[in-house]
């Protein structure tokens, strides 16, 4: 009988522990990964945007003068402070001796850059192996926290790990993990009669991964042999409940569920990926900048994300899994297409959406348009 954690279990856990400024451990190949013992190489990785004084001099200590100690950010980030990314994807930035926490967090976000721009310079490492660092960074950014890890390169892995009672993952076997898809289970459905529909379902899916629940709104009964009119529509806290200005999201809403009242049937799916998928306090953050005279691309950049963090596989697993194969796909977005029919769905037809436009958000899906290739 096994009741210990899988891998998805762990990495779940240690997610949670690096929102709580924990220390996670990653062990290398020929370590254990269970903590349970063992003195091989790894690496102690934490949050900069949760690290706190005590468990920065607490590193400091462990690290001593080798400069193991290191904060791995992502090469958008590197290149708003100009700072070199050697690793390609990541920097390493060594820790000046007098880096104390405030050093820390201002190389992580970006909040302060504009009051003080010359935050350097950075060395940044180069040679060696940056794999652990690298998945470092990966786990913080599947937290929803800014993409910016503290890291520490240790030869007793294992054994720090079991002293300290600090959640462990193997790393080849996390990286792996974190790259698949994450499968989802269907927990229940019940009828829900709409304003735009009588005849509305809500179905909830969770995924295995412990992450947020995804919903499909079902309009009547559409044929699952026939292409269904479907939208994707990313949950958006602001522009869907609060009715913001800066967006066009709740207006699709709203327009995409009329549209399938209309007809009498349709599908939409409403993903949790709040923000392209970088969540409401990273939004929240671009949405600062915005203010600041960035745009929408170029303040995710400035954070340390790409320009569209979300996964549409899970649409397209969530359609699959409900009988549909083929869709009226109502959308602006061409990466919405094409992730559809890579993964099997096939786009009979694109129904686009042109709604919500103010003067607030003009300037917004002007740059959607130009640097995210929207057909608006």
């Amino acid at each position: 009988m096994r009741l210990a954690p899988d891998i998805t279990e762990r990495i779940a856990r240690a997610r949670a522990d690096l929102r709580m400024g924990l220390p996670v451990v990653l062990c290398a190949a020929e370590t254990d990964g269970t903590g349970a013992g063992g003195t091989g190489t790894g690496a102690l990785v934490m949050a900069a945007e949760t690290l706190n004084a005590t468990r920065l001099d607490a590193l400091r200590g462990l690290a001593g003068a080798d400069g193991a100690l290191c904060l791995a950010i992502t090469a958008r980030r590197a290149q708003t402070l100009k700072a070199r990314a050697y690793d390609g994807d990541i920097a390493r930035l060594e820790l000046p001796e007098d880096a104390g926490l405030a050093w820390v967090q201002a190389t992580a976000s970006p909040e302060g850059d504009l009051a003080t721009p010359m935050k350097g310079p950075y060395t940044a490492q180069r040679g060696g192996d940056a794999a652990l660092h690298r998945l470092g960074v990966e786990l913080v950014k599947s937290a929803r926290l800014l993409p910016a890890a503290l890291v520490l390169d240790t030869p007793d892995a294992g054994a720090l790990a079991a002293e300290h009672a600090l959640t462990t993952l193997p790393a080849l076997e996390a990286a792996e993990a974190l790259r698949r898809s994450t499968p989802l289970r269907a927990v229940i459905s019940a009828r829900v009669p709409l304003r735009v529909s009588e005849a509305g379902r809500l179905h909830v899916f969770r995924p295995d991964d412990g992450g947020e629940e995804h919903y499909a709104v079902e309009i009547g009964r559409p044929d699952r042999a026939a292409p269904v009119l479907c939208r994707l529509h990313s949950a958006c806290f602001t522009g869907d409940l609060l009715g913001s200005l800066k967006c066009d999201c709740g207006p699709q809403l709203n327009a995409a569920l009329a549209k399938m009242g209309q007809e009498g049937a349709g599908i939409l799916l409403y993903l949790n990926q709040e923000g392209r998928g970088i969540g409401l306090a990273n939004k929240m953050r671009a949405y600062s900048l915005q203010d600041q005279g960035f745009d929408t691309v170029e303040a995710n950049h400035r954070l340390g994300f790409e320009d569209d963090e979300r996964d549409f596989r899970i649409g397209a697993r969530l359609l699959s899994q409900m009988g549909f194969g083929a869709v009226r796909l109502m959308t602006n977005n061409p990466g919405k297409i094409d992730m559809m029919e890579r993964c099997g769905i096939t786009v009979a037809e694109r129904v686009p959406l042109h709604v919500g436009q103010t003067d607030e958000n003009r300037a917004y899906l002007a740059t959607k348009a130009a640097k995210s290739g929207h057909m608006l």
